[in-house]
């Protein structure tokens, strides 16, 4: 078992290496690998993306990728190395739980949103005379296909009942309206599933109403990306919002936060979001559902026991916070 450990930007140069000492305490035999990713490597190498960096992540299969901090207004030769990172390795599903945790958020939550990761607008093909900007929206049959295969036996085998299509099919009926018929294809074939399907503005009303009556959501990329991060504000925040990109073989853990610059280097960043897309990474790509339960359970005990960073409410910092976690273990 080898892990790409790519800190990246700002707090996650502080929350990634905590993490990875957690894993370590439960998987002492683990092998590590680190590599570069990010606005400092552009600045330093001229690529967000080293090519070695890709070999390290291929070579292992799985990756725990920390922030990226990107610049406000285009850059030449700039791209988003974690979107790079997801196409090139094959990640097709984004999995982003919402669950209720001790002392964070709403109670009763327990969604789980699957978001295509390779298409869409993600693929960055824009186009401007400078009068007017064109971006590319692709979605193919082949990758629709793909993710919910994996969103419907995702949600077969860990015992979901229900799973709504979002999409906006009625104002783009060729790229949304072949999303949504692929997903309703694949769902033939789990008639134990309920299926429906809501448009994504009203996907939105609704989740900002009630979350706790969503199970999966299944979206294209855009879609899923701003429904998944609206959910997190019910469970506690990005600081407690994991991820996972799973692809055949390969998988990226992902903590959903981005670099914030205002706390980097005051020692206080929240890794529980680290620490559970590591459990999702045990979980899903490692075959190892007990550990990843372990991991989860202890994270839940210290967050229960009052032992909180500050943008949970409490005091504690980044190591301290591993160390309950470790001694939780």
């Amino acid at each position: 078992m080898k892990l790409c450990v790519i800190a990246g930007d700002g707090i996650g140069q502080e929350v990634v290496p905590q993490a990875v000492r957690v894993l370590h305490s439960m998987l002492p035999t683990l092998q590590t690998v680190t590599a570069d990713a990010g606005w400092a490597t552009f600045q330093q190498q001229g690529t967000a993306l080293p090519d070695t960096t890709l070999a390290a992540a291929r070579d292992c299969g799985a990756v725990l990728f920390g922030a990226v901090s990107s610049p406000a207004r285009a850059v030449a030769g700039y791209r988003s190395p974690i979107v790079q990172l997801r196409r090139l390795l094959g990640c097709h599903a984004n999995l982003r739980p919402t669950l209720s945790l001790p002392g964070c958020g709403l109670p009763g939550l327990d969604l789980l949103i699957v978001r295509e990761n390779t298409e869409d607008l993600y693929v960055g093909e824009e186009h401007s005379d400078g009068h007017t900007a064109t971006a590319i929206k692709r979605i193919t049959r082949a990758a629709s296909l793909r993710v919910a295969d994996t969103a419907f036996a995702l949600a077969a085998a860990s015992g979901r009942q229900r799973i709504t299509i979002v999409h906006k099919a009625n104002i783009l009926p060729l790229t949304d309206g072949l999303f949504r018929d692929c997903a309703r294809e694949v769902a033939a074939g789990y008639p134990q599933l309920t299926i429906d399907e809501l448009l994504v503005d009203t996907a939105a009303l609704k989740l900002a109403q009630a979350p706790q009556a969503f199970d999966v959501l299944l979206a294209p990329n855009l879609y899923g990306d701003i429904l998944s991060d609206l959910a997190a504000a019910f469970a506690g925040g990005l600081g407690v919002a994991a991820s996972l990109n799973l692809g055949p073989g390969v998988a990226i853990a992902e903590p959903v936060h981005g670099s914030a610059p205002d706390i980097t280097g005051q020692g206080v960043a929240n890794p529980v979001a680290s620490l559970l897309s590591l459990a999702m990474l045990l979980r899903h790509h490692w075959q190892l559902p007990a550990a990843a339960t372990q991991l989860e359970q202890a994270v839940q005990r210290v967050l229960a026991s009052g032992t909180r960073t500050p943008d949970l409410g409490g005091s504690t910092g980044t190591a301290a916070f591993c160390d309950a976690v470790i001694a939780a273990l």
